[in-house]
């Protein structure tokens, strides 16, 4: 069975995707970030909590005490990305239920009102949303190389506030000279798959 997604957009989103590790200097402009963020908006949470934040990482200043932040290995990555992206959650999400819930606007008292739900519900659909952020990176003919090799508490207190949990940094280019390593194995099917 094929599925219904041309073939070259399956290679793109998924069979070529691959974690950049360098980058030309051509800009990533705020029109492609907002052509990002209004397609994958659409990507599914529980309850459509959309608990993801983005902070955009585009002054030198702001990139000079982000890098502190990042494993040793990840540090030259995040000085020439040409944008760097901080994906976050939102902890108090529930605040928008009402709106992003019209016709059940008591979900966010009935399911959200103790903050470890709240944190718990934000990391696993913030990470939902981070998948869709990097395909959606991918989708407008970028790459992106998400990491987690970092400082996330100090990151958290330089950028963020005590509402919101770091998930990722994700910088952000079209790919540069020798961006890609090898392509690692993949799981094959009836290794993941079990039929009960």
């Amino acid at each position: 069975m094929s599925l219904a997604l041309d073939p070259a957009a399956q290679d793109l989103l998924f069979r070529e995707a691959r974690t950049a590790n360098t980058f030309t200097d051509e800009p990533v402009t705020d029109e492609q970030v907002q052509a990002i963020y209004d397609l994958v908006k659409y990507g599914p949470t529980a309850f459509n909590q959309s608990p993801l934040r983005v902070v955009l990482v585009r002054s030198d200043d702001a990139r000079a005490r982000l890098v502190k932040h990042m494993a040793e290995g990840n540090q030259p990555k995040t000085s020439t990305a040409p944008l760097v992206a901080i994906l976050a959650t939102d902890n108090e999400f529930h605040e928008e239920l009402p709106a992003l819930m019209p016709h059940f606007p008591q979900a966010k008292d009935a399911f959200f009102s103790e903050r470890p739900v709240r944190e718990s519900a934000a990391a696993l659909n913030g990470a939902l949303q981070a998948a869709y952020f990097i395909i959606g990176v991918r989708a407008a003919g970028l790459a992106a190389g998400p990491m987690t090799g970092l400082d996330a508490a100090g990151i958290e207190k330089e950028f963020l506030d005590g509402d919101h949990s770091l998930l990722m940094v994700v910088n952000i280019g079209k790919p540069g000279e020798d961006a890609w390593f090898p392509r690692l194995p993949r799981l094959a099917y009836d290794e993941v798959v079990t039929t009960v």
